[in-house]
């Protein structure tokens, strides 16, 4: 495969991955102190944290995919319909 198209896989699974991790760990018990604020946005999203863990988990699962279909037990080719 590619290059881009393994840059592209993994894009893909890193959002995936981001929005699953995203609404973990936020705290919205906040005090709107700014008139037209929402008092539902938290305060401290810890979105550093978060993408350290987003970048790691999909790494490890883009080394996975790409394992499987370098040694082609993931091959959509050889599929017969």
């Amino acid at each position: 495969m590619s290059p881009t198209g393994l840059a592209i896989i993994y894009i893909i699974i890193w959002w995936i991955v981001f929005f699953a991790i995203l609404p973990i760990d936020v705290e919205r018990k906040k005090i709107v102190k700014v008139d037209g604020e929402d008092p539902g946005s938290p305060e401290n999203p810890k979105m550093l944290k978060k993408f350290l863990y987003c970048t790691g988990i999909t790494t490890i699962i883009f080394i996975a995919i790409y394992l499987l279909m370098k040694f082609e037990y993931l091959n959509l080719r050889n599929i017969i319909i």
